[in-house]
This record gives structure tokens, sequence and C-alpha cells, in this order.
């Protein structure tokens, strides 16, 4: 006969047993950025603690991971794969039964689009807009030529140059006095919005999230009054030779946690949590803001996450999961 206190111990261990069955060895992508890098490592502290799996991080990048998972059905999970890149691969992955999207990493999408400083916008609404920028020209010194405006574009080499080059042209900034800067690099292009933000000085120019500057300084996007054009976007803004360049916002970027179908099938209480993990933007930016500036890697920022933002994690998964989490958490 099984005493009391046994029986109630084997049905406490029989979910989670089931789960680390069910869940065995895990591969997870380890990206070389920082939000892919945080989430990787959420990722595998919940699916570890809270699943039984027994995961591990592997280094890898958008276009090496993306093949890899389609033709070698390794690693498991991309938690950050910004799939645009490689749709057309991915999807075919996907048909062919050896992929599946779980989710998106970032709710909001990759944010792209020309920014200015809110304390701007606070003293003139019209200067959310593309018309009102072109209206105040003058405001946006040239560092270089008083006698011209400042729109700082996208480093040299990055293709949002493409983009931000055929947007300048089709709203005609160089009609408006606007001349199209180069900042030399993604720490050239950081650092002046952050010299105009600590001095309160106008700065208008390309910028993306979720990044740790959006996080450190809070920045509006210019609406262009054109809605977004995804097709023209494709087909000619997002192209070095597009002659006739229309007017149209960002579209979002898909960024998506992408699984392998052997996983998925596998571990259908594993990948419930991986379609409910989601990040906006606005979260990611402060996050990526705390990591600049504690000079924090993965680990420390995954643990700073869980213990500030339990509200947030323990919706993605069932009470029983959140019990199991904390407790590792606690015993750090």
């Amino acid at each position: 006969m099984i005493k009391p206190l046994s029986l109630a111990l084997m049905i406490a261990g029989t979910s989670f047993n089931s789960y680390a069955s069910e869940c065995g060895d895990v591969t997870i992508a380890d990206m070389n950025w920082s939000s892919a890098t945080l989430i990787a490592n959420v990722d595998k502290f919940i699916l570890e603690h809270g699943y039984g799996c027994n995961a591990e991080l592997v280094p890898g990048d958008t276009m090496p991971t993306g093949t890899s998972m389609i033709e070698k059905g390794e690693p498991d999970i991309a938690p950050e794969l910004w799939s645009n890149s490689m749709k057309a691969a991915l999807d075919r992955g996907v048909e062919e039964g050896r992929l599946r999207y779980a989710g998106a990493s970032l709710s909001d999408g990759g944010e792209e689009g020309f920014w200015v400083p809110e304390y701007m916008v606070e003293k003139d609404p019209s200067l959310a807009t593309i018309t009102g920028i072109k209206a105040n020209a003058k405001l946006f010194i040239h560092p270089e030529d008083p006698d011209r405006s400042a729109f700082f574009g996208c480093p040299a080499g990055w293709n949002c140059q493409i983009t931000a080059g055929n947007l300048f042209r089709a709203m005609k900034l160089d009609d408006a006095g606007f001349d199209l800067i180069d900042p030399g690099s993604g720490a050239g292009l950081a650092g002046s919005i952050a010299k105009a933000y600590e001095r309160q000085e106008p700065w208008f120019g390309y910028y993306w999230a979720p990044t740790a500057i959006l996080g450190k300084y809070k920045m509006v996007k210019v609406d262009f009054g054109s809605g977004i054009d995804e097709e023209h976007y494709k087909a000619c803004t997002a192209n070095a030779d597009c002659l006739d360049p229309k007017v149209t916002m960002y579209p979002p970027s898909a960024v998506d946690t992408i699984v392998t179908e052997t996983f998925a099938k596998r571990a259908p209480k594993a990948l419930a949590y991986l379609e409910a993990r989601s990040f906006t933007n606005a979260q990611m930016n402060e996050l990526l803001a705390w990591m600049e500036d504690n000079q924090a890697d993965g680990e420390i920022a995954m643990e700073e996450f869980l213990n500030e933002n339990e509200a947030t994690w323990t919706a993605w998964v069932s009470p029983e999961v959140a019990k199991k989490v904390k407790q590792a958490l606690s015993e750090l």
C-alpha cells in the first residue's frame, strides 16, 4: 500500500515528469544582439525550471540559424528571428513540415521611422508630422552649414541607408532645406541623439526599435501622412535602383519565434509558452537601456526581467509553471 504522503509526492511530480519526458533536450539559438540574447536566456530558464527541459544555448545568427533549422532540424528554437530577411525559405520550411512559426517575439514588430525628440513635440505638436518638420526646417541646424538643415540618415553600407535615402527624396526634404547626413556608424547615429537630448536641442533623423537609445531617450515617430504602402516599399523604397520613390511609412518588420516541427510535436506545453511569450517594443526598449547602463549580458538581464516583471511573464505560463519558475528564481 502507498502511504498518503508518498502518493501526494507522486501526484505532485507527475506533471513535472511528463513535461520533462516530452520536452527532453532542447537547443535554443542565442543570437548576437542584446534583445535576442535576453529572450533566449528567458526561454532557457523558463523551459528548464517550468517545463523540465534540458535546455542549451547555442550560438546563432539570422541566416545561418534559419538555414540550419530548415536543412538539419537544429537548433530547436530561434527565439527572435527577423523573418522578412529569409521569409521565402522559412515559408517553404513550414510547407515542407520542417518548421513552425510559434508566435511574435516582438508584438509590434521591428519598427523603423524618422524621429524627433519628445520635448520638441511637447512645445509644438506639428513637429510630429512631416509637414510640420518641413515648415520648421530652420530649427534643425546643420552642424557644418548654418544655411542648411540636418537630417541624420542611416550609416553607409546598411540596408536602411537605401530606404532612408529614398524616403528623403520622396518627401523632397532637399527642397525644404535639409541635407542628408551620414553619421558614419551606428554609434555615431546614437551619439547624435544622445548629444541633442543632453542639450535639449532639435534633432531629426532615422532610427529603429527596439533599441537601448529609444529606451533612454523619448522620441516621437514622425507621421508622413501617407499610411503604409507595403507593396511599393518592397518593390521600390527598399531598392537602391528605385527611380521614383513614393512617400510611405515603414511597414513593421516581422520578428518571430521559429521552432522545428519535431520540437513542436513532442513538446506542446512548452510550445504553448513560446506562442504566448511576446514583448512590446516599449518593454524591450527599456530592457535594452537597462542592459546597456548596467553592462549586463543576457543571463543577468534575464534575472532582472523575471524578478521585476512578474506580472508580464506569469501571463505566458500556467500557475503551476509560474510557481516552479519563481521557486528557481528564489534560489539564484
